[in-house]
């Protein structure tokens, strides 16, 4: 890893290596220990998130979101989070449809599977009890 490199990622991630992407971790790890400027970039990073993190959190008061909203509300946009559209219905429904198709299927479908079955067994115990082909058939 570069100084340039280990100096980018500090930027953007702070002065805790546990903060960096893992793939990048251990090659900033070799280079803060052989090279003095990344300890000491590393310390400044620190002290900047330490700031970052003692700062107040901003909260929007109420009277600003409401503002804001009317502001959006007055050039046209409309709030995205509704309740369910007149086609909602038509989706739960769709989805009960295809349900209902996929019983029906899988009834056809297993009473077809489950008669060719059927008929062998019949036929293979008939062959057992009953009278063979010749006596029938005469012969």
């Amino acid at each position: 890893m570069t100084y340039e490199r280990f100096e980018t990622l500090a930027d953007a991630y702070g002065g805790d290596l546990r903060r960096w992407p893992e793939a990048e971790r251990e090659a900033a790890r070799a280079l803060r220990d052989a090279d003095p400027r990344a300890a000491v970039l590393l310390a400044e990073a620190d002290g900047l998130d330490a700031l970052l993190d003692a700062a107040p959190r901003p909260v929007a008061s109420h009277v600003l979101r409401e503002a804001v909203i009317a502001s959006a509300a007055g050039v046209g946009l409309r709030s995205r989070r509704r309740g369910p559209g007149p086609l909602a219905w038509l989706s739960g429904a769709g989805w009960a449809a295809a349900a209902c198709a996929g019983v029906v299927f899988g009834i056809n479908l297993t009473s077809h599977l489950t008669a060719d079955v059927q008929a062998d067994a019949v036929l293979y115990q008939a062959s057992l009890i009953s009278a063979d082909d010749t006596e029938v058939l005469g012969g």
